[in-house]
Parts: C-alpha cells; structure tokens; sequence
C-alpha cells in the first residue's frame, strides 16, 4: 500500500518544463522517471490517476497510459489493486558496474574519509571498552566524559556549556528528527532556508510539518569577513515570514551553509533570534559543518552571537556531529541546548533506541580533545579539493559560476541552463553518482544548480569532470537518455 498520495495538481507543479523534442509520452515517463531518481517522488508514492493526470496537463489519456506503462516496464511504478500506481525503483544499484569493471563514483555524499587519527584512538577505543562490558551497555542519554568534551568544546567557542546540556544522539540526523517529533505537532509551520539539507526537510515533514521557506543566496563574491551585510540571507523576508505565520520551530545551518557554502552575519543571527523570542519560536542550528573553514580561521561563532542567552529569548537547539570532521562511520551526533529541553528529549528519545553506541562514543570521546589538530588536517583537504573543483571547472565548463566558498564540503555550481537533473542523470551512464540541485529545493527548484563536492581526491575530481563533460553534451542539447536502474541519492 502506498504510503502518500500525489495529487495530479502537486505532480504537474514537481514536473515543471517537461516537454522535449521527444514524444508526449516519452517526455513524459522521462520526467517522471527523474523525479523519482532524485528522490522528489519518494519510493511507495502513489501516482494520480491517468485520467485526473490527463486532464491537469490537457493531454490525452492515451498519452499518459503510455507514459505509465513504459515507467511500469522500466521499473518504476507498480501497479497495485486498489491503490493505482506506485513509485518504485527496478532495484539496488548502489554499485553499478562500468565497461571498464570500476564501480560508479558516488558524489552525492560531500563527506571526508576518516581522520588520520581515527585508528589509533579506535585501538584506545576498544581497550577501554571492557571497563564497560559489565553494565548493560544501554546508555540513551551519552557517556558523562564524552558529554562533557563536547560541553568542553562550545565554551572553548564562547557559549559556555555543562554536561547536563548535552545529549548524545546516533548522527546529527537523528538529532533533527528527535528535535523534530518532540518539538512540532501535525500542521505546525516550520521555518526552513531553501536551498537546504534534504533529510532534515524529511524529518520535518514526517512530524507532520508544513514548510516555510526563505531564501538564501551564496554571494558571488562574498566578502571575507563575518560581518558583512551581503551574507546571502534574506533577513527581511524571513522577519516578515515569522510575523505572519507564526512557525513553531526554525531549522537554520548558519556556519558554512549546506549547500550553499554561506555564512550568516552577527547581525543576521541576532536578526533571527530576536523574530523569533517575539514569537515564540524555537530555533534549531545545525552546526555539523561549523567547523570546516578553510579560510575563516577561528572566525565562526555560535548561532546565539552572545555567550548566553538571557530568560525569555528564543529557545535554541544546537546540532553537532562527529561524522563530518572525524568520519562518516562514527554515527555519533548531539543536542546542545538549556537543562529543560534536553529532559524533553531524554523523555522521547527511547520511542526510536534505546541507546547510543558504545565503542563509537569512546573513540569520539578520545579524538575530540584533538580537534585543533584535526580540523588543520581537514582545513589542508578541503582547500586542495576547492582548488580542484575551481580549475576543473574554469578549464572544462567556463561557464559554469563556482561561489565563493570559505569553508564547507561542497561547491553550490550555477550551471547556467535549467538542466541539473537531467544532467545528474546522464552522468550515471559515464560513471558518475551527483545529486540534482532540485534535491535540495522544493517542488522541483534549483535546475540551474548542482552541488560538486571538495572532499575528494584530485585523480577523483578528475574523473568526475570527466563524466560531467561527456554527460553535458547529452542534458544541455536532448533528452536525457534511458536508464533502467539506478539508486536514490544519499545525500550527507
């Protein structure tokens, strides 16, 4: 049974210009196909009718079955009695081999490899475990000592922190879900920048939110310093969005924007904070990526610009993780905020686990007092692999307009034409894995964009460019081609 129901109203507005050369049908499937491949249309969605489809795109109903039925064969929609068509993929491609026997090349994670110091702290890791191995090892909340490193580190930052206001969750992902079905009630208005992080506006969602969007922007040539006006934020929009619709709850990623790569202003944060202590909103700072500049040495701050808060401003949730500085494998994440709230989410938190990983939380515990010396290792790699993208670019797609980028994982790339999913498409035939700008809008936004990661290897980037060259020629000129498996895009 399908999980949600499109409308042929919401179907047409995610379908966007999608008309081709090609055939109505054939144009059609196509569009569908890629809405599905990029994630848009989520797997077990189901369909609108042919007929109420044919009728919103004034098409004949012969041209939409046709459509359906070529999707059905490729794979990508089953029919189901009772419940019409339904979005699926033909099957798991998370590796799909190339003529030259090399698996595909996945860029749609922007995430580093693991911190050169990751093994000898795992080593440490797993001698120090059996002083553990005679309790129960269920430990919903996080180990005292790693809590109070974490603790540690944000008033190393300015925002001075105790212990008891630090939960430690599985991943920072699960840390915007928990926030999520704890905070916000179905229907409630949430606050969410656009472009964004596409799981965080999953979970959202799933808690029964409604979406309210602001725009940011990366500045073309955005200035050096913090305090510049220009930050790509549009404040006033998102002032007068908080007046009149009152949301809830805010999801921001203020430090080196996923994916844009922008960075709010002292006065963009204080801004915010101040809309939303007037109406009595949560604020929720994804900090996963505060920590990756490559230029701004010791710049970024906290979301609250102040060390603390005074009684009666906005509550402010903090998000950190592990994964993005030490490595992707450490599913190690936590909530920064007041005593109050963290006892909230304590409360909830066992309706999804009932602990966090052991072993994990005592290699973090034992790397984060290493943190200086690992985000100057990072900061080496991050700036080599800008470097990369950036002549890459110059070099093979003139065109192409890289941002700014100070700090970050990955490179937010004006393409120039409306093609980005079909481009995203093509280049899995060449090799390559790369997630649509759409995947980080709503209602199909962002065709112009595509999100190029830094952190891989040169000879990586290489080849990456190599297949975006060859796919280019095929999405900027027709149609994209046929594919007739591929895997949705996990975005980090």
């Amino acid at each position: 049974m399908a999980d949600a129901h499109l409308t042929a109203r919401s179907l047409e507005s995610l379908l966007g210009d999608w008309r081709s050369a090609a055939p109505g049908y054939q144009s059609l499937a196509d569009r569908v196909r890629l809405l599905v491949l990029d994630g848009r249309i989520p797997i077990g969605t189901r369909l609108p009718a042919e007929r109420d489809l044919a009728g919103r795109l004034e098409l004949s109903r012969t041209t939409v079955t046709a459509a359906y039925r070529q999707l059905r064969e490729g794979g990508f929609l089953d029919s189901v009695r009772g419940s019409g068509s339904v979005a699926r993929l033909p099957g798991p491609t998370l590796a799909l081999p190339l003529a030259g026997g090399e698996g595909m090349l996945d860029f749609t994670k922007a995430a580093l490899p693991a911190a050169s110091s990751l093994p000898a702290a795992a080593r440490a890791a797993a001698e120090e475990l059996p002083h553990f191995l005679p309790d129960s090892g269920y430990d919903p909340v996080g180990l005292p000592h790693l809590r109070q490193a974490i603790a540690d580190r944000y008033t190393e930052r300015g925002l001075p922190t105790t212990a008891d206001q630090v939960l430690v969750t599985v991943g920072a992902q699960q840390a915007i879900a928990l926030i999520a079905r704890t905070f916000l009630a179905r229907g409630d208005r949430a606050l969410v920048e656009m472009p964004t992080y596409p799981h965080a506006t999953e979970a959202l969602k799933l808690a029964g939110a409604r979406l309210l969007p602001i725009t940011v922007t990366p500045p073309e040539d955005a200035p050096h310093a913090l305090d510049a006006e220009d930050d790509g934020w549009d404040v006033a929009a998102a002032e007068q969005a908080i007046r009149r619709a009152s949301p809830a709850l805010a999801y921001l990623i203020p430090d080196f924007h996923n994916p844009t790569g922008a960075s709010m202003s002292p006065s963009t944060r204080e801004r915010l904070l101040a809309a939303a202590a007037a109406h009595g909103m949560i604020v929720v700072g994804d900090e996963t990526t505060a920590e990756l500049d490559i230029d701004r040495v010791g710049e970024h701050l906290p979301l609250p610009a102040s060390a603390q808060r005074k009684a009666g401003d906005a509550p402010v949730l903090l998000i950190g993780s592990a994964s993005k500085s030490l490595w992707g494998g450490l599913r190690i994440g936590w909530i920064r905020a007041e005593p109050p709230l963290i006892q909230r989410l304590i409360s909830a938190k066992p309706s999804t686990d009932l602990g966090t990983p052991m072993l994990e939380q005592l290699v973090v515990a034992r790397m984060l007092p290493q943190s200086r010396e690992i985000v100057e290792e990072r900061r080496l790699q991050l700036r080599a692999g800008r470097e990369t993208v950036r002549r890459l670019a110059a070099e093979i797609f003139p065109d192409w307009r890289i941002p700014s980028l100070h700090g970050g994982l990955a490179a937010w790339v004006g393409i120039g034409a409306p093609v980005s999913s079909a481009l995203a498409l093509a280049a899995r035939n060449h090799g390559l894995l790369i997630a649509a700008g759409p995947r980080f809008g709503l209602d199909g936004a962002f065709e112009r964009f595509l999100r190029v990661p830094i952190t891989y290897t040169e000879e990586e980037t290489e080849r990456a460019f190599v297949a975006l060259r060859r796919a280019w020629a095929v999405a900027s000129s027709e149609p994209a081609p046929y594919f007739e498996a591929a895997a949705l895009p996990n975005v980090v």
